[in-house]
């Protein structure tokens, strides 16, 4: 038996609607929630899947965003989503290796960022929490966030200098803001 994930990546476009609707019953397991409306909003998504013994176990997946920090120019960010394993498979560190290989993947952006689940598991990827206020740009301005959400960003080789304190915001989307 083969103890290994192998992981690939795909992208949301090429997914057929099988493989789709298992990503999304993998994700809602994970989460003990209904995720499909939320995948609606992952335009243009890149998907990192990890399979133990052919089974899907594990699951990632990022999207192009804009982050900008106070007024300077925005960053293309890739921002993290779904980070999900099966609950039967979990503490065998699948999920710590499907983020490494999608941070493997995304080299060529200015910045990641993702809302985290559980802040000291990306802190021991690397991973920093913003200090600063959190907001999302709209048409009418900016939008301040729930003092409750947080973000976190990883520094990518090129990622400018950054002062964590700063406000920091994104762009409005459907579904979950941040």
């Amino acid at each position: 038996m083969n103890n290994q994930l192998t992981i690939r990546v795909v992208q949301g476009a090429s997914l057929s609607e099988a493989a789709r609707n298992h990503i999304i019953a993998l994700c809602n397991k994970a989460y003990n929630e209904d995720l499909a409306p939320l995948f609606d909003t992952f335009v243009g998504a890149s998907h990192v899947l990890g399979y133990y013994n052919s089974l899907l176990v594990s699951h990632a997946l990022w999207v192009n965003r804009y982050l900008q920090v106070g007024n300077a120019p925005l960053l293309h960010t890739a921002y993290i989503e779904a980070v999900a394993t099966d609950p039967a498979y979990r503490r065998r560190g699948f999920a710590t290796a499907i983020v490494k290989y999608l941070v493997n993947e995304i080299q060529d952006y200015e910045l990641a960022a993702l809302s985290p689940f559980d802040v000291a598991f990306y802190e021991r990827l690397g991973w920093e929490l913003w200090r600063g206020p959190l907001y999302i740009r709209t048409e009418n301005g900016l939008l301040s966030s729930p003092a409750d959400e947080q973000v976190m960003i990883l520094r990518l080789p090129k990622t400018p200098p950054l002062n964590l304190s700063a406000p920091i915001s994104a762009e409005w989307r459907e579904g979950e803001l941040w």
